[in-house]
């Protein structure tokens, strides 16, 4: 993961919603779809984008693609800002 792709992935409104949805648990790529008014072609775009930066992981079960959040990817990130808090909980020293 680098953290350029999965800031870029996380730059988008669209791409942010799709995460919050997995929230739930997995989904498939026409249930995640449904949501939006969008093309599938743009609804499988977000999804590359997001698996690219590894924040989604994607399994197959028969004729179906589901999309579920990779959770160790964002608690990556919270540690990598939990970095720049100051000791004690004090960010001004």
């Amino acid at each position: 993961m680098s953290f350029a792709e999965t800031f870029k992935a996380l730059s988008d409104p669209a791409r942010r919603e799709i995460l919050l949805m997995l929230r739930g648990g997995k989904m498939s790529a026409g249930e995640i779809g449904s949501h939006f008014d969008m093309t599938g072609a743009t609804v499988s775009y977000h999804l590359s984008v997001l698996k690219k930066a590894d924040l989604v992981y994607e399994t197959k079960q028969k004729n179906f693609v589901f999309y579920e959040l990779n959770t160790s990817v964002f608690e990556e990130i919270m540690l990598w800002f939990a970095q720049f808090k100051g000791e004690n909980g004090d960010e001004n020293k």
